[in-house]
């Protein structure tokens, strides 16, 4: 069974450090995702990487449209990779949707497993819930999307990629996100978008325990200001740190920024 969980999972360990840190890719994403943020911690850190299923070179098959219909699915995997590497008191890095996977395999599974979590790019609601929320997106923002990526998911990819990466000048990093997105398959990737851009997270914020760094950038087209500031003020024990990256994968666009300032909170430990 564990071996069938590290291989369905696409898992892989480096580094000899004492203390484990979880790295966890963001929608239409996949491990490769961190490559210039991993060689900095793998001297102090065993560092563990993983696909989720329908993502990278995860296992395809072990996909289940019931089980991944909303985020629970995918927080149950986490803890499952956690147990199948007999790992607890882990630090997770979640990018964007996986802040809050992670956030939600600790509530579920109890605060044993994450000693630290830090979110890159958050949301805990993708949708206005105006006037007490503003998330960023309207309804009909949302059902667009979706609606494209039925329609016509090349064509979405080729939309969405320069929107979400907001860094015009590095064409290469646009490029490499529209590829990443165009090489999903389709029927999991939008079923991911839709349970991604319509969870709402809101109600569970009050039941999280693990100290928590948030990692807002600037002029994130998915995850607005706002959204990082409502986090900060409804998670306990929660830090707030304002990037000057911008777009929403400064894994990639900003990795010496993004490093600077995981290491900065860590070292506080």
């Amino acid at each position: 069974m564990t071996e069938n969980i590290l291989v369905r999972n696409n898992v892989n360990v480096i580094g000899t450090g004492a203390q484990t840190i979880v790295f966890a890719h963001g929608f239409g994403c996949d491990q490769t995702m961190w490559r210039y943020i991993v060689p900095n911690f793998i001297e102090d850190y065993k560092v563990v990487l993983f696909d989720y299923v329908g993502s990278g070179q995860s296992q395809i098959n072990d996909y289940d449209p019931v089980k991944y219909s909303d985020l629970q699915g995918y927080a149950q995997d986490v803890l499952e990779i956690l147990d199948a590497l007999a790992l607890k008191n882990v630090i997770f890095v979640g990018h964007s949707v996986s802040s809050m996977i992670g956030l939600l395999a600790s509530i579920r599974g109890g605060s044993d497993y994450f000693e630290r979590i830090v979110m890159i790019g958050p949301s805990p609601r993708y949708m206005n819930d105006l006037p007490e929320y503003y998330g960023g997106f309207e309804k009909s923002d949302i059902e667009e999307l979706l609606t494209m990526m039925q329609l016509n998911f090349i064509g979405w990819a080729s939309y969405l990629a320069p929107i979400v990466m907001q860094n015009p000048e590095r064409k290469e990093l646009t490029e490499e996100l529209e590829q990443s997105f165009c090489s999903r398959d389709p029927r999991i990737a939008r079923q991911f978008a839709e349970v991604t851009f319509l969870s709402d997270c809101r109600s569970i914020l009050p039941d999280a325990t693990v100290p928590t760094l948030i990692l807002q950038c600037s002029q994130d087209s998915i995850a607005p200001v706002e959204v990082g500031q409502y986090l900060h003020a409804h998670l306990k024990n929660s830090t707030l740190q304002q990037m000057t990256a911008k777009g929403h994968y400064p894994q990639l666009s900003h990795p010496e920024e993004t490093t600077q300032l995981i290491k900065a909170y860590l070292a506080n430990m």
